[in-house]
């Protein structure tokens, strides 16, 4: 599964877009249908099963930032990496009509690093507007339109420059979207661990558990190398 037969004849489809977009849309695009290979089918539970496990980063990599010495760091590493991985968490509701409040969590990750804030935590305002607004720093998540609302809710701010690789995996040939753990299987050849104890846990919690932190960089930074490795195989076939 770490390379799909159809990988090398598709990835010629992915067109690189000039100008700058600041929609979910990434800077790629999609052939028309009948110009596209056929769908190609998923990795089963089984088979992404036996895969050896995604290699996260070090719990000393994880940094939840909380000091201005911690802020200057991110923004430095961040801003150096023009691209990032991205996500956010918030805390899941259980009761019909009940309101979300979320993103309680706001992750961003570069090869060696990731990035974890609290909404909770005072004084992030400036640091959060800085790298969520920026065009600069692009933003590369899965499904990352759906963090739209919830950032602008919670913070009044709007979503940058994007790549949501999910749109990537799409112009393979796999038929509708893919998720995280699917594209960790099919891309990087790894199977992402996802407890759905840790998936449903309080996002809000004023203390996050070891589980909770790592589980949440894993998010942002498997974008990340996702994102890379499409590229990298895209510009290995000339596309």
């Amino acid at each position: 599964m770490r390379r799909c037969s159809g990988y090398s004849r598709a990835s010629a489809m992915i067109l690189s877009v000039t100008e700058p977009m600041k929609s979910e849309t990434p800077c790629w695009c999609i052939l028309p249908s009948m110009q596209r290979p056929p769908p190609l089918a998923r990795p089963t539970r089984e088979q992404i099963a036996a895969l050896p496990v995604y290699r996260a980063l070090p719990p000393g990599n994880i940094h939840l930032l909380k000091s201005a010495s911690q802020l200057e760091f991110a923004e430095r590493e961040l801003r150096a990496a023009t691209h990032i991985g991205f996500d956010t968490e918030s805390k899941p509701t259980f009761v019909t009509g009940e309101l979300q409040t979320g993103p309680d969590l706001v992750q961003f990750a570069t090869r060696d690093h990731a990035f974890i804030v609290q909404a909770s935590t005072p004084g992030l305002e400036d640091f959060l507007r800085v790298v969520i607004e920026s065009d600069e720093i692009i933003k590369v998540g899965v499904g990352i339109a759906s963090d739209r609302p919830g950032l602008l809710r919670k913070f009044g701010l709007q979503l940058g420059k994007t790549i949501d690789v999910s749109f990537m995996l799409r112009a393979l040939g796999y038929k509708d979207a893919v998720g995280l753990k699917t594209a960790v299987a099919i891309v990087l050849g790894q199977r992402l661990p996802k407890s759905k104890k840790t998936t449903t846990s309080n996002w809000a919690a004023k203390t996050l558990t070891p589980q909770q932190l790592q589980y949440a960089a894993n998010d942002a930074h498997a974008s990340l190398l996702i994102y890379h490795a499409l590229s990298k195989q895209r510009l290995s076939n000339g596309a």
